[in-house]
Formats: C-alpha cells, sequence, structure tokens
C-alpha cells in the first residue's frame, strides 16, 4: 500500500483538487495574531475495491510467484490448455521509507522531509572531548532510559550529529538502561577523550508530519514559545493530524528548541510550500528540558546534512 507524506499528496493522487500556491506572508500564525483558515478542499474520491482489501498483500496472505506459476500450470493442464509463465519484476529495495512514498505535492526529493525522517534501528556515535575535557552534552532520564536533553552548539555531540530527544542505549559497551542521569554523566566524565562509542536510536517520542502551505503561506496552527496550542479548521495542520499540547522540536529538521517564536516564523516563511513539523508530547518535553534552564538558548541549531 502506498505512503503519502501529506494528507494533500494523498488527495491528489485520488483526483482531488491540490491545495493552491503559496503566497509572501508568513507560514504559521504566532500566539496572539488571529488565525487565517485555509481553503476547503474538495473531497477525495474514494476508490472502490472489490473486497475490504486492495490486495491480498494487504492481508498478510502475499503469495510468491512460484506457488501461483505451479497453480496456474495444474488448472491449465486439467484444461488442456497452454500457459504462458509470467515474469517476475525486480524489486529494487527502497533506502528509506521518504524514498518509497508516493509525493506528487511534496516531492520525492524534499530535503525538509528528508532531513526529519526518524529512522528505526540503532546507530553507533563516536564523540570524542573538546580541549576543555567536555562532550557538549546533557542527557534526562525518562522511564528508565537516558534521552539527550541538550546539545551544545559547535560542540563535539553537535559534530557528530545528536539531536534533541535521542535515545542513548549504550556508552562504551556500557547498558543505559536504568542509569540515573547522574551516573550516565559519570560514564561520560570518566571515558577517554579520544573516542566514546554509543549506541543511539532515533528519537523514539517524536513524529513528523508534513504539511502544505495554503494561499496565505500558512499551514494553519497557533503556537506560543514552540508550543501548539490551537488549530486552524480546514487546514493542512488539521487535515494532517496536527494537535495541540506538543511543543514544536524542529522545522524541516533543524532544532528550535530554544528558539525564539519570531525566528521559527521566520523559518516557516522561508520554508518552501511543504513543510515538515517534529513535535514531541509537551509532558514529555518539559521533562527533558526542566534541567536545562537558560541553557536552552545555547542549543545547537544547526541545519542536519542529507
Amino acid at each position: 500500500m502506498s505512503l503519502y507524506p501529506s494528507l494533500e499528496d494523498m488527495m491528489s493522487t485520488s483526483g482531488a483538487s491540490s491545495a493552491p500556491a503559496p503566497s509572501s506572508q508568513n507560514g504559521v500564525t504566532q500566539s496572539g495574531v488571529p488565525p487565517v483558515t485555509g481553503v476547503v478542499p474538495t473531497a477525495p474520491a474514494v476508490p472502490s475495491y472489490p473486497s475490504l482489501y486492495p490486495s491480498l498483500s494487504d492481508m498478510g496472505l502475499d503469495l510468491p510467484r512460484s506457488v501461483i506459476d505451479e497453480h496456474m500450470l495444474a488448472v491449465a493442464q486439467l484444461q488442456g490448455a497452454q500457459v504462458a509463465p509470467v515474469p517476475t519484476a525486480s524489486v529494487v529495495p527502497a533506502s528509506s521509507a521518504i524514498s518509497s512514498m508516493v509525493a506528487p505535492i511534496t516531492g520525492s526529493n524534499e530535503v525538509g522531509m528528508m532531513r526529519s525522517e526518524i529512522k528505526q534501528g540503532v546507530r553507533p556515535v563516536i564523540l570524542c572531548k573538546d580541549s576543555r575535557g567536555l562532550v557538549g552534552l546533557a542527557v534526562e532520564s525518562i522511564s528508565k532510559g537516558i534521552f539527550v536533553a541538550f546539545v551544545y552548539r559547535d560542540s563535539p555531540a553537535a559534530m557528530a550529529g545528536l539531536r534533541f530527544g535521542d535515545q542513548i542505549l549504550q556508552i562504551n559497551d556500557t547498558p543505559m538502561a536504568g542509569y540515573k542521569v547522574k551516573d550516565a554523566h559519570k560514564v561520560i566524565t570518566k571515558a577517554a577523550p579520544e573516542r566514546i562509542n554509543l549506541a543511539v536510536r532515533d528519537r523514539p517520542f517524536e513524529r513528523t508530519l508534513t504539511m502544505q502551505k495554503d494561499d496565505l503561506n500558512r499551514v494553519g496552527f497557533v503556537f506560543k514559545n514552540a508550543k501548539i496550542t490551537s488549530i486552524v479548521r480546514d487546514s493542512s495542520a488539521a487535515r494532517n493530524g496536527l494537535v495541540i499540547d506538543h511543543y514544536m522540536v524542529e522545522v524541516n529538521g533543524q532544532n528550535v528548541v530554544g528558539m525564539a517564536d519570531k525566528n521559527i516564523t521566520e523559518l516557516f516563511a522561508a520554508a518552501p510550500r511543504s513543510v515538515t513539523v517534529t513535535i514531541m508530547p509537551d509532558f514529555l518535553y518539559d521533562h527533558l528540558v526542566k534541567h536545562i534552564g537558560s541553557l536552552k538558548r545555547f542549543m545547537d541549531h544547526t541545519v542536519p546534512e542529507v
């Protein structure tokens, strides 16, 4: 079954009219500015299927081609007919979930969406300490796990690609499950300065949503201090499932934790028609940043490489 980065992308493949082109105004409405309702799209055409499932593969009953050919040959022999073998198509595996999406509006090579991708699996990260013996990293504990709560700009942690919300599974062969924050920091402090090996899982408490700007260059939600407070009815934000009581963590893959609302609005204004936002529930966000305080203004806001 096809994947789409936004509801507008899915609707366009069903014959529905796409969202109108953007203009030059700001991308979203800050708190205190009256929101503008986007254009209401026409209802998407609903595909009709002969059964509840579009295909056998959607039911988990996808049969190998060899099994189908074998039974077709048996039927043909009973009927005295000749059946030509059906060639098997070669399938090239996709490098990521994004590359396999159908994106007629967003575009399959949308950079912001690729920067925001939360990949499954565990990745190795190698750190070293700077001249002061620091890595530029602070962590917090959630449900017996250790998570990245702060990455200092231009630090070894920032250059290694660690991001707010990443889960650190292991430090130098020491599993972090059940560790307290102070004990995790001790492991980093005692590690050799030349090389610190981490096992990291990408931002398990975050999710991404891709939205399309309307004719007023807005995606349709209100925020204050990066927290989403209301959603504009019939906007792309509403159609794509954005909800309140969540914080924006990234905009098109760029970290916005600790960034002023004015600067976040400028990111939306400068963004292309498709905008991907990474969000986190407010209770998790508040827990992660509760010990960071004023340090948030030193958070790394580097645009990640694709």
